[in-house]
């Protein structure tokens, strides 16, 4: 709830930050507006409830300040007035009539702000006008959770004294004592339990207390637990007990407790994995090891997937560890479910240090491990040449292949040595894939980069190295135009893996031009780009004349894959050079439905900027771009909008996001007519935001008079839709998403009553809502 009041500000609320109520005074005199809004939507108002000053407080209200205004988070100055505990600020708020059940956007009413902000002298003003303390945010957090989180016990002590609910649980059926026990707050958790707190309740994931306490290394709050009896060994839903995750997340001291206290050392998981496995892997886990070892842990004990405390080691590259591992007896060469050994693990991962250790105590570097592979195929696969010298120096023919045909040299990093030794540089795999397609599609130079800068002596040493690797492939008579079974040449792989240089140097060894040639899906090296979101590669393939509205077998151009994905400079780059907004899939959709659907503002900016008296256009099913605004949301739903199999239905497996920005920027720059366009079913864009129960949306549709009591084909208002998807949620939820209809005034039951029979309605499952 921080607040920056950034200049240029209104000239009141710099009156007010300098804390000057005469020259506040003298402003509203000259008719300053009261109520001016500076760009995050804040009034004079908000300022002086910010900063407490309940002097210009009263000033403002009594000169017309509209004490519920809300600003772009929903923050009423009220919620402000707590956010800094200023007991003064609140009563004169309240003595106005300022509500004490705002909520900002994530729901949180005046009362949760005072409990995450230890506000006590506050929350005693608040309780007393409330009806209830058990109010839940969007989490499902009730006052009680965030007073717990905090760890103040005064508000706590408050809370409870007031009938809050002490075993409250939010939407993961977390309760507050699982926040006050991963927080350490052992007063909190007495005070918690001496109430009727349950210390062995589960969340969603089967978490309990003793869970969260021992993850964070609560030891206090542990020690506490296991003298009021809990179950030590109790697993979570992945079969995980506390001494997992105390091993995991290295917390030694309450590795030592629970030990003492008689937990199982040996003790395994869904996956098989022992505590063993988990401090192999962890990045503090080396004095956890050592208690382990010294309670005999079982050193090979191998997971669901074969996978030893060693193999955990290599993953991670936990050198140390893997030193104390085989040292107490570890088998140096077993093998997972996949044939691979530590080497081959340490190999792909490319811990150098971990190869020389496993290699010095007997590992066998000519073992094969998944798909026949050697651990130098690994290492070449992944681009590491350090670890490929000190594999080669073990002396085997490099141009063994594994089980599908590929020799070293196809992933390899260290060409020159294995070309100097006659390898073949067209030699394919069984998907076709020669040397010159892994080299152009290689992803080493990303993981590099995001470690280190782009910027840095390493990285333009590698992007030095890569091109030396790819021009002397090209120079031993590779061929550019070699294409895999799917159709990809390297041009498709330099593009899509983003790897500019590559793409320059393959494309210029073309007897061709490269940006009409398609895969097998039709696609174009520059819709690769795009979807991969590289701007270079972008814009050298639009340079060299890539068209823009060339479709894939779908329908589809490099600006449906740029709006989906949210890659603003891409966008903008395809837009420069052309490209239409206009263009409708197979199915009907344009990049405006797409971008609408994603939420993503920045690139529906760009587009509705580029035309912005583009038609309300409609896909195959009859959507607008603001009925997917309105209900569309994220992963899941980018999944329905790529099908080719699926038709829009509201599918209660849709993730969703917060659209409400996409949707005020259609509706402002497409005219108060799109919010009751209708589809092929004759829904709204309510419809759609009360199934989802988007109340952002909600609000702002019903700010835009739009038709409540609209019936689609099968009869159902927006309030019908919000009642039966209710049965899936909470019933505060469906409470909250009929409570925005019902603001204004209708019942949209009673209109759809006209023509229907109760009978109807029952079935519908609307009346259910009048009984939540």
């Amino acid at each position: 709830l921080s607040i920056s009041f950034i200049s240029p500000q209104p000239s009141l609320i710099k009156a007010i930050f300098n804390g000057d109520a005469d020259e506040v005074r003298s402003l509203i005199f000259k008719k300053e507006d009261v109520n001016v809004q500076d760009c995050e939507k804040r009034t004079p108002l908000h300022a002086a409830a910010y900063l407490g000053d309940a002097e210009i407080i009263e000033l403002l209200i009594l000169s017309g300040a509209r004490e519920n205004a809300k600003d772009n988070k929903w923050l009423t100055p009220l919620h402000r007035a707590v956010a800094s505990c200023s007991e003064e600020a609140v009563q004169v708020l309240l003595k106005h009539s300022a509500d004490v059940n705002a909520r900002d956007k994530s729901w949180q009413t005046p009362l949760h702000v005072a409990a995450s902000h230890k506000a006590v002298r506050c929350a005693e003003a608040l309780v007393p006008l409330l009806s209830n303390v058990n109010v839940s945010d969007r989490a499902g957090r009730t006052p009680l959770h965030h007073a717990a989180f905090s760890g103040h016990l005064e508000m706590v002590q408050l809370l409870v004294s007031r009938g809050a609910n002490i075993n409250a649980f939010d939407k993961k059926d977390r309760r507050a004592v699982h926040w006050a026990a991963y927080m350490g707050h052992l007063e909190v958790m007495k005070l918690l339990v001496s109430h009727g707190a349950e210390v062995c309740c589960k969340d969603k994931k089967s978490y309990s207390p003793l869970h969260a306490a021992a993850s964070s290394g609560m030891i206090n709050v542990v020690k506490y637990l296991l003298h009021l009896g809990v179950d030590i060994k109790e697993p979570n839903a992945y079969g995980n007990s506390a001494l997992h995750l105390a091993c995991f997340n290295g917390q030694d001291v309450v590795v030592n407790e629970l030990i003492e206290a008689g937990a199982d050392v040996n003790q395994v998981n869904e996956k098989g994995f022992s505590p063993l496995h988990f401090t192999a892997a962890s990045r503090q886990g080396a004095l956890c090891l050592e208690l382990l070892i010294a309670n005999r842990a079982n050193i090979n004990s191998k997971s669901k997937d074969g996978k030893t405390p060693l193999h955990m080691a290599a993953i991670h590259g936990r050198y140390s560890r893997s030193q104390a591992i085989i040292q107490n007896g570890a088998e140096i060469d077993s093998e997972d479910e996949n044939g691979n050994s530590p080497l081959h693990i340490a190999a792909r991962h490319g811990h150098e240090l971990l190869i020389n250790t496993l290699i010095a105590s007997g590992a066998d570097t000519a073992k094969r491990g998944i798909h026949g592979m050697f651990p130098l195929h690994l290492a070449a696969l992944s681009g590491f040449s350090d670890c490929c010298r000190k594999l080669l120096s073990s002396g085997f023919d490099v141009d063994t292949p594994d089980d599908f045909g590929r020799t070293c040299l196809h992933a390899a990093a260290c060409v020159f040595a294995l070309v100097g030794s006659g390898a073949s540089v067209n030699e394919r795999d069984i998907r076709g894939c020669g040397p010159l397609h892994y080299t152009a599609a290689s992803l080493v130079p990303t993981k590099c980069f995001s470690c280190v800068g782009s910027g840095s002596i390493f990285s333009i040493q590698f992007k030095k190295k890569k091109t030396l690797c790819l021009e002397y492939l090209l120079r031993n008579d590779a061929n550019p135009a070699l294409r895999d079974k799917d159709g990809y040449s390297a041009v498709h792989y330099a593009s899509a893996y983003g790897h500019r240089v590559c793409l320059e140097l393959v494309s210029a060894s073309l007897t061709h031009t490269h940006t009409p040639i398609r895969d097998g899906k039709e696609q174009t090296p520059l819709m690769l780009a795009v979807l991969g979101g590289h701007t270079d590669c972008v814009h050298l393939l639009l340079s060299e004349g890539a068209s823009v509205e060339a479709r894939d077998k779908w329908g589809r151009t490099a600006l449906h894959r740029g709006v989906i994905m949210g890659h603003e400079a891409c966008v903008e780059a395809l837009l420069q050079h052309g490209s239409s907004l206009l263009v409708q899939d197979s199915r009907g959709r344009s990049p405006m439905h797409l971008a609408a659907a994603c939420g993503h503002v920045g690139v529906l900016r760009a587009l509705l900027k580029t035309q912005k008296t583009v038609l309300v256009l409609k896909d195959n099913c009859g959507y607008t771009p603001l009925h997917w605004a309105c209900y569309n949301g994220t992963s899941v739903t980018l999944n329905l909008l790529l099908s080719e199999q699926t038709d829009l239905i509201y599918s209660n497996t849709a993730h969703i996001n917060d659209n409400e920005s996409a949707a005020e920027m259609l509706i402002e720059t497409l005219g108060p007519a799109i919010v009751n366009a209708t589809d092929s079913q004759t829904r709204t864009p309510l419809h759609a935001a009360a199934y989802t129960d988007h109340v952002e949306c909600l609000q702002l549709l019903l700010g835009h008079n739009a038709q409540v009591n609209a019936i689609d084909m099968l009869g159902k208002t927006a309030l019908m839709m919000a009642a039966e998807n209710g049965q899936t949620n909470a019933v505060g939820e469906k409470r909250r998403c009929s409570l925005n209809i019902q603001q204004k005034q209708i019942s949209a039951v009673q209109n759809a009553n006209r023509d229907q029979t109760a009978e109807q309605l029952q079935s519908n499952k609307c009346l259910k809502l009048e009984n939540s």
